[in-house]
């Protein structure tokens, strides 16, 4: 079963909250904007993080609806904003988008029941557009105040733009206001919507009234480094050694199967981000559910690559040859190929291993963000030093189009084992979506990584100039 053709359902709102929808409802204004839509996994996917554009396009509240046979179904039961006068196509990618939703925001299934007490939890799902974008949703399931049994509920704001802690804390502002009243959260999620994004490192205030509070100025930073915006190293350090990281990390290059298990969201969600980042400056081309719902469990009977999570509750035994399945509640691979160690080039390998190393014996001292840049720094590195040099090997016409040059750029690789390695990486999907990006401009892409490669050539000439 393909993700836009999940079971979904029309936007309703419940009983107990209709005073208060409609409130929310008559302060909405048309709009026509095109929608995105769920599409094919395995197509060239990237995050937007242009600043000025609108924070979100959705905030959407999943609640679960009781089916006749005694079980549960998510349901939208409010949506921001309200699109009016949209085309016929438009209309129809709407829904196929809506319909997708309430499955990742309820991936565990529909066996719940009212309860007391429950913990919020915080995670994040990606869906793909028919062009091979993406659209993150970051979702807050929280059980909503009253007396009594209650069932929770998910606020998933959907978003092309990919930063994980700042829509965090947009959450937190969220859960706050919905302990008030639904109505209340209107006002803060339009002074949003109207504010533009940040560029990177700087902050955006929201002016937001509360009742019996006044009114509040709420800050919303946006991180220095961009590339990092989306990830917390730091969940995936908690759970794996390095040495379990830097097998993860070559499955992933080579763009195999892998499969992550663990029973919170925020856990799957954290972590698979995290690797997915590691590959930075290049991109996962392929499949990839941070949270696979109960009902699409198929999707890792595919022979393609993907990069899925699933709770462990839900774990089969699944007809899968060459995956990579880790477990990152006892932090340990349950099945590997075999040759996850002679993949990457030994010398760099242990460079890396060395790197993550000093980051764990420093465990209490670096903040996220220092956790980050040093992870981050690690594995960028890596690929400066293997294929840093492939800017040199596109030859340019005169009309402006590169061709790059394949054979000489491996061939330039001194290292034996080092070759080996930039030989089956050129083969990949990620590589050559990378390689065609570059071909198309002289202006090299991805300034960070052209930044470490500038630093790695100049401490060379530094080191020769010495002997």
């Amino acid at each position: 079963m393909h993700r836009d053709e999940a079971r979904g359902s029309k936007l309703s709102l419940p009983q107990e909250e209709e005073e208060e929808g409609e409130e929310l409802r008559r302060r909405q204004g048309p709009s026509g904007e095109d929608t995105p839509v769920p599409g094919k996994p395995g197509e060239r996917s990237s995050i937007i993080y242009s600043a000025g554009q609108f924070f979100f396009e959705y905030l959407v509240v999943v609640s679960l609806k009781k089916t006749p046979d005694g079980r549960y179904e998510p349901k939208i039961a409010y949506q921001f904003p309200k699109r009016e006068n949209l085309l016929k196509g438009q209309k129809e990618e709407e829904e196929r988008l809506l319909k997708a939703i309430p499955l990742f925001c309820f991936p565990d299934g529909n066996n719940w029941a009212p309860v007391t007490k429950f913990t919020s939890e915080t995670f994040s799902f990606v869906l793909t557009n028919v062009d091979g974008s993406r659209k993150i949703g970051y979702c807050r399931r929280l059980l909503p105040s009253g007396r009594g049994v209650r069932l929770p509920e998910v606020f998933c704001i959907i978003s092309c733009l990919g930063c994980f802690g700042l829509f965090s804390k947009i959450l937190d502002e969220v859960e706050k206001r919905r302990q008030i009243s639904m109505a209340v959260i209107y006002p803060f999620m339009q002074g949003l919507r109207e504010s533009p994004f940040p560029a990177p490192g700087k902050t955006v205030t929201i002016k937001s009234f509360i009742p019996e509070s006044g009114t509040e100025l709420i800050e919303l930073t946006r991180p220095v480094d961009a590339h990092l915006e989306h990830v917390e190293f730091q969940a995936l350090l908690q759970r794996l050694s390095p040495n379990l990281i830097l097998h993860i990390f070559a499955s992933a290059v080579l763009e195999r199967r892998l499969i992550f298990l663990a029973e919170e969201l925020s856990v799957l969600s954290q972590c698979i981000h995290a690797v997915a980042a590691l590959l930075y400056p290049f991109t996962w081309a392929h499949t990839y559910i941070p949270v696979v719902p109960e009902c699409l469990l198929d999707t890792v009977c595919c022979p393609t690559p993907f990069m899925v999570g699933i709770q462990m509750r839900h774990l089969r035994a699944q007809p899968m040859e060459e995956a990579l399945i880790v477990d990152l509640c006892e932090g340990k691979i349950l099945r590997a190929v075999g040759d996850e160690e002679e993949i990457l080039p030994i010398k760099l390998q242990n460079e890396m291993l060395t790197s993550l190393n000093r980051h764990n014996n420093n465990n209490n001292v670096h903040t996220p963000e220092q956790v980050n840049a040093l992870v981050s720094e690690a594995f960028v590195h890596f690929f400066v030093r293997t294929v840093g040099h492939y800017a040199s090997h596109i030859k340019w016409s005169r009309n402006g189009s590169g061709t790059f040059q394949e054979r000489a750029f491996c061939k330039a690789i001194t290292s034996k084992t080092s070759r080996k390695f930039v030989k089956k990486f050129v083969k990949t999907n990620m590589f050559s979506l990378f390689i065609e990006e570059a071909e198309k401009s002289r202006i090299p892409q991805e300034a960070y990584f052209q930044q470490k490669i500038s630093e790695y050539h100049k401490q060379k000439k530094k080191k020769k100039s010495r002997k």
